[in-house]
């Protein structure tokens, strides 16, 4: 099913929802979107075995938003996370699907947030509802949210809210719901108490199992830097200048566009560096790889789709500028270098925000990654130093 599945549109989401996936850079659905979305858009109950990193945000927020209606402000769809942090995240995820929705609310509940401030949004009306079971527990016996207008409830990482002793306060929620919702429960692994509560509280749910690509890739130097404050254009350019055995690199970005603004702002510092995405002709992209290859061009900034099947033995740097959707994406980037048994080196800009997709990235490529700092001005200064008295004894010996 999934191999039949190359873009959103055919998956029949609202035209709203197109646009706004094109511009967060989504070219095609991950497996796990591309399974579940259907499941979840004709109204059916869902069981997803997945890991983090795999995409399954979207797989459900996408079809919740879908078939939302808009003129009733009541909540439709609730989120039920294990971690304040990923209530926010969820929540976030949903207001970036949701761009071109005029009048859409999102709402996550958490503990260590103030009362006042959940009731006061409470009480002005939310589409969608996302949070921790502890407070969404409060908010039902304080009766500040109702969910008779419930349509679809999610449970996201099942087995991490069983780890943290939260099954019994998730049951009560259940209980709690009208018995007409759809449910979606998503979980890396199906131990029996959340068996036991699919068998519940599920009707005849669709198994989907999702398994996240794996790879061993001990030729590949893995890094990452934390992005702090610092413009991630300086810091990629010092990077690029201090790298050892530095031959040429492939930075991957989210969209099309990013890949044209980026390429002219390095060639603006001096490096030979071209866009490549799926707007330009295959003739053009044919000539960005030549170039690539004979070595007139260093730099190519791509995205996921453009960069596919790209073999270019001199690639000895991989860097992903933007993080990657899924863990199988990123170990389709790195993929790029390390050819044919050679070293190559993969970094991973990454924000604080983004920590888990780097733990779910480490789980998939067996290999710790390491942390890096910022080159020192000094540093940079020290390495076109030693640069230009290279050059000068080359021309020297010639």
């Amino acid at each position: 099913m999934t191999d039949t599945i190359d873009s959103f549109a055919a998956l029949k989401l609202p035209s709203a929802l197109l646009s706004a996936l094109t511009d967060v850079g989504y070219e095609t659905p991950s497996p796990i979107q591309a399974a579940c979305i259907p499941v979840l858009l004709a109204g059916n109950d869902l069981l997803g075995e997945a890991q983090t990193g795999t995409g399954k945000t979207a797989a459900f927020a996408l079809p919740v938003l879908a078939r939302l209606n808009l003129a009733l402000k009541k909540p439709q769809a609730l989120v039920l996370a294990p971690t304040r942090e990923l209530a926010i995240q969820v929540a976030e995820a949903f207001q970036k699907y949701a761009k071109h929705m005029p009048g859409f609310h999102v709402l996550p509940v958490y503990g260590g947030q103030s009362m006042v401030i959940q009731l006061r949004a409470l009480s002005r009306g939310a589409h969608v509802i996302v949070g921790t079971p502890g407070r969404v527990m409060d908010h039902l016996e304080r009766k500040s949210l109702n969910l008779d207008a419930l349509q679809t409830l999610i449970l996201d990482e099942a087995d991490e809210m069983l780890r943290m002793g939260f099954i019994d306060d998730v049951e009560w929620i259940l209980g709690n719901t009208p018995a007409t919702r759809q449910t979606a429960l998503f979980s890396a692994t199906m131990p029996e108490p959340i068996r036991r509560i699919t068998k519940r509280y599920q009707r005849d749910p669709q198994q989907i199992k999702i398994k996240a690509a794996t790879a061993t890739v001990s030729t590949i130097r893995q890094r990452y830097w934390q992005v702090r404050g610092a413009d991630k254009l300086d810091a990629l350019t010092r990077m690029l200048e201090v790298e050892e055995d530095f031959d040429a690199a492939i930075i991957f970005v989210r969209t099309k566009l990013a890949t044209v603004d980026l390429a002219e702002k390095l060639e603006a510092r001096g490096m030979e560096a071209a866009a490549l995405n799926g707007d330009m002709t295959q003739g053009l992209r044919e000539q960005v790889i030549e170039r690539l290859k004979n070595g007139s061009l260093d730099i190519v900034v791509a995205t996921d789709v453009a960069a596919r099947g790209i073999d270019v033995p001199r690639v000895s740097h991989v860097i992903n500028y933007d993080v990657p959707y899924d863990t199988e994406a990123y170990i389709h980037r790195i993929g790029r270098t390390g050819r044919a048994g050679r070293a190559g080196s993969a970094i991973l800009f990454v924000a604080p925000r983004e920590m888990r997709m780097l733990k779910a990235i480490e789980g998939a490529t067996r290999q710790k990654i390491e942390p890096i700092s910022l080159p020192t001005a000094g540093e940079v200064a020290e390495r076109r130093v030693a640069q230009f008295q290279e050059q000068i004894l080359e021309v020297l010996g010639n």
